[in-house]
């Protein structure tokens, strides 16, 4: 395959420098110069050799292969270039990060098919409600709320728009009364929730007559575990808040009953979200596809 060598310079800067600035300055060329050239080279392998954001710079495997492949002879470089051009089966290590109220992606049965159906991936995924920047971390997609994600990753659906549930036991109920109004819930023992030791518990949102307010909920339980918070509700622990398919089922067999249903609002649903359209690796790929085919098959 045809490939213009001028471009390896480049990349070996960007892969060495972990910015395009500095491997511009390296080079003494300008930035724009050095993302033309990576963006030439990626189309003429077709496939994505760095994930870049406005924040961090990072080797894709593939493009992992290719800094390590540009230490051989050069024999072993031009073999290098065409295994990577031809190498479009969905394979190597696929790592996402998901939070942890995400219920559609983690309930097992869409992991388990895309599994199936791409034996060559290995999926590594961790569960997390940290925000950070998930290609300088070594990730290669991630799952949220829409309504975090930066503005310079693309994403796509994974659920329609959700709603929040408040939720009791019975047997709590019985003991201790059923609020009609969310601020009545100061007068309630309550299950919280919160990402971190050092993050203040969640507030939990609410809207009437068309507006918008939170309110601080002053737990006497707090946790970063969904599962606990569903299991102390389950309990007779208090009352707790999360996604309705979380406790969408424990409602259905009576073991929840929900609460201030026209007090809860519906907001953006959960995304798969990756940075950049072009030249995606084909695990990646496969998995975008994946979740689109599940999503239309649920609808």
């Amino acid at each position: 395959m045809k490939i213009d060598l001028n471009l390896l310079p480049v990349f070996i800067a960007v892969a060495e420098e972990h910015s395009f600035s500095k491997a511009a300055a390296r080079l003494g060329v300008t930035r724009s110069a050095v993302s033309q050239g990576i963006r030439r080279l990626e189309d003429a392998f077709g496939t994505m050799l760095v994930m870049r954001t406005t924040r961090s710079v990072n080797l894709t495997e593939a493009g992992e292969r290719l800094h390590k492949s540009l230490s051989l002879p050069v024999a072993g470089i031009e073999a290098a270039f065409d295994d990577m051009a031809s190498d479009d089966m969905p394979r190597g290590l696929l790592r996402i990060a998901v939070t942890s109220i995400a219920e559609e992606f983690l309930s097992g049965p869409l992991i388990a098919s895309f599994a199936a159906a791409n034996p060559a991936v290995t999926l590594d995924i961790v569960v997390t409600d940290e925000e950070f920047d998930i290609v300088a971390a070594g990730y290669d997609a991630g799952v949220r709320l829409g309504e975090v994600i930066e503005k310079d990753m693309i994403a796509i659906p994974l659920t329609g728009k959700q709603r929040e549930m408040v939720v009791a036991s019975p047997s709590y109920l019985s003991g201790n009364g059923i609020p009609v109004h969310p601020h009545e819930l100061m007068h309630h023992r309550c299950i919280g929730w919160r990402p971190a030791p050092d993050v203040a518990p969640y507030r939990w949102p609410f809207e009437e007559n068309g507006k918008a307010f939170d309110l601080a909920i002053e737990p006497q339980i707090t946790t970063n575990d969904l599962r606990l918070m569903l299991r102390l509700a389950l309990a007779g622990g208090g009352i707790t808040l999360a996604t309705q398919e979380t406790f969408r089922p424990y409602i259905e067999g009576g073991q929840l009953v929900s609460l201030l249903d026209d007090f809860l609002p519906h907001f953006p649903g959960f995304y798969l979200y990756f940075p950049q359209r072009r030249n995606i690796a084909p695990k990646l790929r496969a998995l975008i596809d994946h979740v689109r085919e599940w999503r239309q098959q649920s609808a």
